[in-house]
């Protein structure tokens, strides 16, 4: 993620922890001297495949909505429904 989006390690830690904690997740986040520590030794490499075309970025809510109709009931739509 810190890569991929080129955000500041404690910000990319806090992001993941609210993403696992919006789909229900109970999983923990390596705290920020872990992750500082490992980044040292982590070689990353993600390749580049540019186009001028737009990007599609396609995805999939479904675990989401899911996950919000078993937290707040059945009938609740939340913003602007469907």
């Amino acid at each position: 993620m810190k890569v991929l989006f080129g955000m500041a390690l404690r910000l990319t830690t806090g992001f993941v922890e609210s993403l696992l904690k919006l789909i229900g997740f109970d999983w923990s986040v390596p705290d920020f001297s872990t992750l500082s520590r490992r980044q040292k030794t982590l070689a990353v490499n993600i390749p580049y495949r540019g186009s001028k075309e737009p990007l599609h970025l396609l995805i999939d809510t479904e675990p989401w909505r899911r996950h919000w109709s078993e937290s707040h009931g059945e009938g609740h739509q939340g913003r602007g429904g469907r």
